[in-house]
């Protein structure tokens, strides 16, 4: 992988990092905003937040990153990589479609990230955050988490730009 590419990818996890940093700042406070604590457990909770946030996060982040990237590199902003689900062993098991793959790095970031999560607050006897605080943690989560996958989603996405538009005619 050359410099530029590295650059690229680099800049894709800085830039999800701040923008879900904001993004999932508001959305916990417009969610938590009527509760003085959020609790661990329960019906509206950080564990469940964790897990909502592990899914969507990835899923939709696969969705629109996997999109731009394939268009930068259809753009000539950042050039592929060259390789193929064939010449590629990592390629060859992640699944061709967007929203399959985006499916399956839920899954596992729910698996990986949310459980650990989850289990390291439990097991400091976390039982409830104040709002700001569970604010400020919601948004540094994401922003960590936004941070790892966007790289892994951008990368996947230049490997495979997908296909090329179909030309129009040129009217004459």
């Amino acid at each position: 992988m050359s410099s530029a590419q590295r650059h690229y990818l680099r800049e894709q996890g800085v830039g999800s990092a701040i923008f879900n940093f904001v993004l999932n700042g508001i959305i916990a406070w417009l969610m938590f905003r009527g509760q003085a604590t959020v609790p661990l457990f329960g019906q509206q909770s950080i564990a469940g937040d964790t897990i909502g946030t592990c899914f969507f996060l990835p899923f939709l982040t696969c969705l629109i990153v996997t999109r731009i990237a394939r268009g930068h590199v259809r753009a000539g902003k950042v050039q592929g990589t060259g390789w193929t689900r064939a010449s590629h062993p990592t390629l060859r098991w992640l699944p061709a479609g967007t929203a399959l793959r985006g499916f399956v790095l839920a899954l596992g970031c729910i698996a990986v990230f949310a459980v650990l999560t989850i289990s390291v607050l439990n097991a400091l006897g976390v039982d409830e955050l104040r709002l700001w605080p569970f604010v400020l943690f919601k948004a540094s989560f994401a922003a960590g988490l936004a941070a790892i996958v966007t790289p892994v989603i951008a990368l996947w996405a230049i490997a495979e730009p997908g296909p090329m538009p179909i030309a129009q005619p040129v009217p004459s």
